[in-house]
């Protein structure tokens, strides 16, 4: 025989589908977004994985100064790789940004078509997608550079150039100002071609397995090289940014939400388990008589159960079919934002599926089991005598008979729902952190770029080049004069410069990845770094804060791929937030790695520097380089900002709202009786309504600091697995107002429909329960 309580499951959703819904709603978001972000994540990895061996991405590239001959090339592929042209033009566009162009690829490098058609006459160009995006371009637009124009015939992503490194010395890629595009060989050929660069890609016929493998044999190859050609760029893949750096980055977002989908599951664990304990307060006469009937314990929770679970489960299955479809679209989009990835297929993830529907329903199961557990262990008779407290009734808060009515009369509400209150409080504390990060992000980013702008150790910094052939030469006489000509071609007159020196090192391994440092050996009278180095070494801002660094600490650093070992002691911090760098004396940055009396890398200057060959420049750092950083940020991230924005006001609104709705009910044979004393329902507002907008200003304002001080802690690890650099955590006071009033105007909505509720309480619930 079937048990009678099933009967009761669609009348109590019915009663209860304000509620449920609220619920329901909340798990479908929630778990809708989380699941279509870790099912395009998933699915993002596996494309740029499989890219490698679909679009034969090379292995490497090098730069020369003339064509290779025949000869030189087959001496070069007799190191036991392949050689392939892969000759670019780079031109500057009307629009600000530069261009570099290729032939179409369809041997290494292979070019993946995301719109439109690859260019087939001269006068066209399909052009990398992302770039595209960033200059608002599309399929049929033009691109000139003041003299020749080039119709859009399509929008690509090259595969080498997943991220738009236009130097693989920046800091940062950049694509707004910087994009790739292919064009037919008659156009390359029209182009101009003083500006060409005899570019070289090759591939292993055996592929090292490992990096400190690959590094052994590039360096060999470099050798080997340097024997037979010049070489003027010579750039492994393991080093290359442009197609390393999705790779290594991509992935850092997965905790950031992971970390969202938990702090939802908590707040639906509080919320579960308060409205949980006011349906068995609320049922309490129905549960008596049941239980006086002959209905065990495990029945009635097992029933009182079915509904959380099967409103979970639901919400969960269709959370997950919307993270297949229409939420996985839009995270793919904050991917595509970032990156020039291909054309992905969607891939089953069993982890999503896991963390968004298997761990919701336990959680779910385990909250509502533990509060039916402990509530259901009264006796019959208490329940229907609905004392369901287990400890003796306290005395009431003495409330002085001084105060009028109404003041006392709210103070009463608020003590008699304390307990709701505490799950609101903690549930606005969790929803404003999320308002908090997609407020203050932005104008982080801001503050940052105007701190760098404020505090460049040059308007200018000119890293030089070494010429490869110094390294690779057959013998160390053609090395040492090749030195030499490099020393005195890369001198300048310009009287702002300064040369200084530069070494890069890593920071040792930790849970988080190893990054790299710039060690400056500068003169001791400089005039761009104001330090006394007589106690030790000075390190940027940026590098104390990281690694929460102080004067007189010591810190040890590495090389990349060697065993070799450097501490320092801090002796003070540099103000300058640029990069992770340490300065140091000139003289004993260059005796520390044994790189001579004379050498230098570079120039600080405050004046551009026009009397060096551009072949000896390696990069130029200026405000426009360091700010690519923050700039780049902004393009990925900003639509993700207004989703965060988003979704907090939503949880925001629906927790507030199930939260007043339960102490409506609550108090409901209460409001009754107030009504048939004669008060109005707008009187019955103000008792009951203004109460909760009392707790909610106060909510509100005691949130503040303490999200502060959580933000501050999740702020830090996201920039520590996200980013290399930093971006230091900064406020801007404006954001407390914006959170405060959005918080106000939020609730004043929900308060609308609670007085609507009111109006419905009728006054014969004051007879229910009546003893």
């Amino acid at each position: 025989m079937k048990s009678p309580l099933r009967k009761r499951i669609p009348r109590e959703l019915k009663g209860e589908i304000g509620k449920y819904l609220v619920v329901f709603i909340l798990m479908v978001a929630t778990i809708g977004m989380v699941s279509g972000f870790l099912v395009a994540d998933g699915s993002m990895i596996q494309a740029y994985d499989e890219g490698f061996e679909k679009y034969n991405i090379e292995d490497g590239n090098f730069r020369t100064g003339e064509r290779l001959y025949r000869g030189q090339r087959e001496a070069i592929e007799e190191e036991g790789v392949k050689i392939y042209e892969n000759y670019y033009i780079e031109d500057s566009l009307s629009n600000g940004s530069t261009m570099r162009f290729f032939k179409n690829r369809t041997e290494v490098d292979k070019v993946c078509l995301m719109d439109g058609e690859l260019p087939s006459e001269t006068g066209e160009i399909a052009i990398d997608r992302m770039y595209a995006d960033n200059n608002s371009l599309k399929t049929g637009d033009t691109l000139d550079d003041g003299t020749k124009s080039w119709t859009i015939t399509g929008l690509v992503a090259l595969s080498d150039y997943s991220c738009l490194f236009q130097n693989n010395n920046d800091s940062m890629f950049d694509a707004v100002k910087f994009g790739v595009g292919v064009v037919t060989d008659e156009e390359f050929d029209s182009l101009d071609q003083d500006k060409l660069q005899y570019n070289y890609a090759w591939t292993y016929n055996e592929k090292p397995q490992t990096e400190l493998e690959e590094k052994k044999v590039s360096e060999d190859l470099m050798k080997a090289m340097g024997k037979v050609v010049t070489l003027e760029n010579f750039v492994p893949q393991y080093q290359n940014q442009a197609i390393i750096f999705t790779g290594d980055d991509m992935g850092s977002d997965k905790a950031m939400m992971i970390m969202l989908l938990y702090i939802i599951i908590v707040i639906m664990a509080f919320v579960f388990g308060i409205t949980t304990s006011n349906t068995i307060a609320k049922e309490a006469g129905v549960i008596g008589t049941l239980r006086a009937s002959g209905y065990t314990k495990n029945e009635l929770i097992r029933h009182y159960m079915t509904l959380p679970v099967i409103v979970t489960l639901v919400g969960a299955l269709i959370g997950n079919i919307l993270g297949y479809t229409a939420f996985k679209d839009v995270c793919a989009g904050m991917y595509y934002g970032s990156y020039s990835l291909p054309t992905y297929v969607t891939i089953w993830n069993a982890e999503a599926f896991l963390m968004t529907t298997i761990v919701p329903v336990i959680i779910m199961f385990v909250v509502n089991y533990a509060v039916l557990h402990h509530k259901l262990k009264l006796s019959p008779l208490k329940f229907l005598r609905r004392d369901l407290s287990s400890r003796k009734q306290r005395r009431a808060v003495y409330l002085s008979p001084r105060m009028k009515i109404f003041h006392r009369f709210r103070l009463r509400v608020i003590f008699q729902n304390i307990s709701n209150y505490l799950v609101l409080f903690v549930g606005i504390i969790f929803a404003n952190l999320l308002l908090m990060f997609g407020l203050l992000l932005p104008s982080a980013l801001d503050h940052y770029q105007l701190e760098i702008q404020n505090n460049m150790l040059a308007k200018y910094q000119y890293m030089l080049s070494m010429p490869v052939s110094v390294m690779g030469g057959s013998n160390k006489l053609e090395s040492m004069l090749d030195m030499l000509l490099f020393a005195h071609d890369a001198e300048t007159d310009n009287e702002d410069a300064e040369e200084f020196s530069a070494y890069s090192l890593n920071t040792l391994p930790t849970k988080y990845k190893s990054e790299e440092v710039t060690l400056y050996g500068v003169h001791d009278d400089s005039k761009y770094i104001d330090v006394d180095f007589s106690d030790g070494v000075y390190i940027s801002k940026a590098y104390a804060d990281k690694f929460l660094l102080k004067p007189g600490d010591s810190i040890t650093l590495k090389e990349k791929y060697e065993d070799d070992e450097y501490t320092f002691k801090i002796s003070g911090i540099y103000d300058y937030n640029g990069s992770l760098c340490i300065f140091m004396p000139q003289e004993e940055l260059n005796q520390t790695f044994d790189l001579g009396d004379d050498y230098f890398s570079g120039y600080f200057s405050n004046t551009e520097i026009t009397d060096i060959d551009s072949s000896y420049i390696g990069s130029v750092i200026d405000l426009d380089a360091l700010t690519k950083i923050s700039r780049q940020l902004s393009v990925s991230m900003g639509s993700m900002m207004g989703m965060v924005n988003l979704f907090a006001v939503a949880i925001y609104m629906i927790l507030i709202y199930l939260l007043s709705k339960i102490i409506i009910e609550k108090n409901a044979q209460s409001i009754s009786m107030t009504k048939i004393l004669g008060y109005t329902n707008g009187e019955i507002s103000r008792l009951y309504i203004l109460s909760t907008s009392i707790v909610i200003v106060l909510c509100l304002l005691i949130s503040l600091p303490i999200e502060t001080t959580i933000m501050e802690v999740l702020f830090r690890e996201m920039m520590l697995q996200s980013i290399s650099g930093w971006i230091a955590l900064w406020i801007d006071p404006m954001i407390y107002v914006r959170m405060f009033v959005i918080g106000l105007v939020t609730y004043a909505v929900v308060a609308l429909l609670e007085h609507r509720k009111i109006r419905k309480v009728p006054m014969g619930e004051a007879l229910k329960n009546a003893e």
